[in-house]
């Protein structure tokens, strides 16, 4: 750093460089000076030096104009990770994510045609839906489902083969609709879905990526609809993403490419 910097408070310019790797995400991973000093609010002379000295350091690579976390920062990062189990990884996002919007926050995968709830921050509130880790639920229903099905193109086309049974009287039977309805999570890259599993109850999902961009599961918020009716549950859905990109970053995953 410049003597300008290291004459400064050490804990502010670490606050500094913080948040400028903070800028970066999966869905903006290069990013210009401008760019920066807009998401960050750091003043541009600032930020001009710090990313210069971070690009020297590694902490940064330049392409262009544009910047990229360094792969320096992913060779620190991997002993974080080694030997964790994902739910040790997962966990502690649902909990934020519970306490910040005050519902239950589950992690759904697919298992042999179904879905299966294999993480839990339960909610606080005394009224609250009825899901415990190991809950078996059918993949035709809810927004967890919708998630999984856009995601998961072979076992969809099985699902639509397979009856659509009616749960509520808001539940999709037509494989046509179905498929209209998952075509749109995968456009949106969220579902948000009301009383089609349990009447007077929504739900809100967005996708959790692993490695290879693969699917890794549903992250879902879930309760009742009296507190998440439709605009509540639209409210929610920038922190929902922002909580799956999270699991996705912490589990070495990656967003794949647009169809």
């Amino acid at each position: 750093m410049t003597d300008r910097d290291t004459g400064a408070t050490p804990l502010l310019v670490l606050k500094k460089i913080t948040a400028i790797l903070s800028s970066f995400s999966l869905t903006r991973p290069e990013l210009g000076l401008a760019e920066i000093r807009s998401i960050t609010g750091i003043p541009h002379s600032t930020v001009q030096r710090l990313v210069a000295n971070m690009a020297q350091e590694g902490l940064l690579d330049r392409h262009g104009d544009k910047y990229r976390v360094g792969l320096r920062v992913a060779h620190w990062a991997a002993p974080a990770t080694q030997g964790l189990d994902y739910l040790e990884l997962i966990t502690p996002v649902l909990q934020r994510l519970r306490d910040q919007l005050t519902e239950t926050v589950c992690l759904f995968r697919a298992s042999e045609g179904r879905r299966v709830c294999v993480a839990l921050a339960e909610t606080r509130h005394i009224l609250r839906r009825a899901v415990e880790v190991g809950s078996i639920m059918p993949l035709h229903v809810g927004s967890a489902g919708r998630v999984i099905l856009a995601w998961s193109p072979q076992l969809a086309e099985e699902v639509y083969a397979s009856g659509l049974n009616a749960i509520t009287d808001q539940t999709i039977t037509s494989p046509d609709e179905l498929k209209k309805a998952v075509a749109q999570t995968r456009a949106e890259g969220y579902a948000i879905t009301i009383g089609e599993r349990v009447t007077s109850a929504s739900g809100l999902s967005a996708p959790i990526f692993g490695p290879q961009a693969e699917l890794f599961g549903a992250l879902s918020v879930m309760g009742p609809t009296a507190r998440m009716p439709r605009d509540v549950c639209e409210s929610w859905v920038e922190p929902l993403l922002e909580a799956a990109e999270e699991a996705t970053r912490l589990l070495g995953g990656r967003i794949p490419a647009a169809a």
